[in-house]
């Protein structure tokens, strides 16, 4: 059964300036994405969903397939995921009669996935027929339970307040498991984003990460922090 990666990696970024190319441990960022979806066992197709010509060459160096150009309506900072998606299904549907039995979702921002993340991920919604879609997730440093917004009169308004009472006073052993998305593995199926126009679907099934080995790059100080990873890595 064939399973398809997509990255999608825009040309124009706001934090970092350039930031799919940035130079992360040698070699582009979007370069790390590319090499972990090549070397899962189970994905079979890696495509970059660009308007960059430069990010097409450096996508197509590596390995990655860039059969088309990304056209500019769908390159811009608000357009979310699913049209994206869409559009690169649709492209390939039409060329190619080819429709993938799950769809992977690599984000270039994310320089640290180990293959076999890849493939259990695929593995799991693959097994789990009732579910629309995987996504990974991780416990977060801060709990929900702790935060609050601040009401019209000014007061702190605890945002978990419908679960409990007085959220903020349970003890750190008695708060309740959550998790975050991560945004380093999604695996979805064609017929979740054709049929619910959804990337995930209203039955998510986690992927559970250690937090510590979760990296996401949307700030300087992000890439400073990946760059100093991946230098203990060695």
């Amino acid at each position: 059964m064939s399973v398809l990666a997509i990255i999608p990696a825009r040309g124009g970024s706001k934090g970092i300036k350039r930031k799919n190319l940035v130079d992360l441990n040698g070699i582009p960022l979007i370069v790390h994405s590319i090499q972990h979806a090549l070397a899962s066992e189970e994905i079979k197709r890696v495509i970059v969903s660009t308007d960059d010509p430069e990010i097409a060459r450096v996508s197509q160096q590596a390995g990655a397939e860039v059969p088309f150009m990304r056209p500019n309506e769908l390159a811009q900072d608000h357009v979310l995921d699913l049209p994206v998606f869409e559009h690169c299904l649709d492209f390939l549907l039409q060329t190619e009669n080819y429709s993938p039995e799950l769809v992977v979702h690599l984000r270039p921002t994310a320089p640290y996935r180990e293959p076999i993340w890849i493939d259990e991920a695929v593995h799991l919604l693959r097994t789990r027929t009732e579910a629309h879609s995987v996504r990974s997730v991780s416990e977060p440093e801060k709990h929900p339970y702790r935060m609050f917004s601040i009401d019209p009169e000014g007061f702190l308004d605890p945002i978990m307040k419908h679960l409990h009472p007085v959220p903020y006073l349970l003890r750190r052993q008695d708060l309740p498991k959550v998790y975050f998305y991560n945004c380093v593995i999604d695996v979805t199926r064609p017929s979740t984003i054709r049929e619910h126009a959804s990337m995930t679907g209203s039955k998510i099934w986690p992927y559970l990460m250690q937090a510590e080995r979760v990296i996401d790059i949307d700030t300087h100080q992000d890439l400073l922090y990946a760059r100093w990873f991946f230098s203990q890595m060695g």
